[in-house]
């Protein structure tokens, strides 16, 4: 509802939404559901609770990160490599971060929030390795 709600399909007018607004919103739809495999991954693996606690800071920053990527390719990507129709968010008024930011600051920001994401499995060490290649993958895909 609240994403409908940000392209103004409730009202004339989209409400005017900055950056925390759209990190929010974004943190409740495909942040939460990534953030929900990390932390049930844990919970099914028995993790102890810093374990638990540093998966569900990844998931939560993945989510973020997955979601800015998502919005670049929206901008830059092309239909064909996408597999999916391209331009959407800006037809839709879809406020985005890549809308707020412009595409080189959000592209700035979500390369920070993978090595945000690095960082978090540090309690892991060696045993990280195909969860940080995951994060790479979400920064770097062009489908």
């Amino acid at each position: 509802m609240l994403d409908l709600a940000a392209e103004g399909r409730f009202a004339a007018v989209p409400p005017q939404m900055d950056l925390a607004d759209v990190e929010e919103l974004q943190a409740m739809k495909t942040g939460a559901l990534l953030r929900h495999g990390c932390v049930a991954g844990a919970i099914l693996g028995r993790a102890d609770e810093g374990q638990r606690m540093a998966l569900d800071r990844f998931g939560a920053i993945i989510g973020e990160a997955f979601q800015i990527a998502d919005d670049i390719l929206d901008v830059e990507g092309d239909v064909a490599t996408v597999g999916k129709a391209t331009g959407k968010d800006a037809d839709a008024r879809k406020a985005t971060a890549v809308g707020i930011l412009g595409v080189a600051k959000a592209k700035k920001k979500l390369f920070g929030l993978i090595d945000q994401a690095e960082s978090a499995l540090a309690p892991f060490g060696a045993d990280a390795a195909l969860l940080k290649a995951a994060a790479r993958f979400v920064a770097e895909r062009r489908a």
